[in-house]
């Protein structure tokens, strides 16, 4: 089983609007509601890959309701821990070929809740293979909480693929823990080191810094121009087929999904990255977020170019 996480999930409302107009009523008839979250764009994409798979984090109030209701419907294990607090809403316009969003912050978690997740995810990681985890952490939770996830998945024998940034991946990587398996983009492993930017050179330099060395597989997404592999010792480069991007957002999760369904499989090397790295590609081809036409699977897997450039 693939075990995702997202501990501060949302209910994503997307309003579609030819014009809007500030400080007057706007009247929408392109509604949509669903659940939102990196780990649950994780698990749909495992869903419709036809992957076990089973999501798990904080769900509260009405707003949590209707997250469960979604995630069952698609016939994924509801492994979520109910908390006292609601669940967010996460509102995005779309108009005029541009996307205004308001986030809530989410829910306070407390001591108790936190204790009974980690009690609750010890149990669960008995079951998963594969852990994903994802995304940022709801209020009252420090980035140790990640750290403790990771030791209980590893001191359990589950991989752990994990897609954060910022204070969250250093965290993880300066612990004595350590994830299968990063995504950073380009731009969060050039704030990670604290530039402005990194060419492809400068990528595989930093990857070969010691702050990287315990993580088998780093992946760094360069958006469409594909990505720069580092799997142990040897670097590969990936460049994606040329396609017409409907909507790209939620690609990374989509890539984590493909990497955890490959590894899954037992897919290794310039396999598992064509594999994965293609799930991205399908994604941004499709209107929904966190979605892929399964049909299209083996196209992308075979338009997929991986070279190996060191190691």
């Amino acid at each position: 089983m693939i075990l995702t996480i997202t501990l501060n999930p949302a209910v994503d409302i997307s309003y579609k609007l030819e014009h809007f107009f500030l400080d007057t009523v706007n009247r929408v008839d392109h509604v949509s509601k669903t659940a939102g979250g990196k780990g649950l764009n994780v698990a749909r994409v495992l869903q419709l890959l036809d992957e076990d798979v089973a999501a798990s984090g904080f769900l509260g109030g009405s707003l949590g309701g209707f997250i469960r209701t979604q995630i069952e419907s698609l016939g994924i294990q509801d492994f979520f821990v109910q908390i006292a607090d609601e669940t967010r809403n996460c509102i995005a316009v779309i108009h005029e070929g541009k996307q205004t969003e308001i986030l809530e912050s989410g829910p306070v978690i407390v001591d108790k809740e936190a204790m009974l997740f980690l009690e609750k995810f010890t149990d669960y990681v008995h079951l998963a293979d594969i852990v994903t985890l994802s995304g940022s952490l709801p209020k009252g939770l420090t980035a140790d909480f990640y750290v403790e996830m990771v030791k209980i998945s590893t001191q359990n024998g589950a991989m752990v693929l994990l897609d954060s940034n910022g204070a969250l991946l250093d965290a993880i990587l300066t612990s004595s823990y350590k994830p299968y398996f990063i995504k950073p983009n380009e731009q969060e492993l050039a704030d990670l080191v604290g530039e402005q930017a990194l060419d492809e050179t400068q990528i595989m330099a930093t990857l070969a810094l010691s702050l990287f060395a315990d993580i088998y597989w780093i992946v760094v997404t360069l958006g469409a121009d594909g990505a720069i592999v580092k799997q142990g010792d040897t670097f590969y480069r990936a460049r994606a087929p040329k396609i017409e991007a409907i909507n790209p957002v939620g690609s990374g999760d989509s890539v984590v999904a493909g990497f955890a369904a490959g590894l899954a499989r037992g897919l290794m090397d310039e396999d598992l990255i064509k594999f994965g790295l293609s799930m991205g590609v399908l994604n941004a081809m499709e209107e929904k977020t966190g979605h892929i036409n399964v049909e299209k699977v083996e196209w992308a897997v075979e338009q997929m170019q991986v070279e190996k450039i060191k190691g």
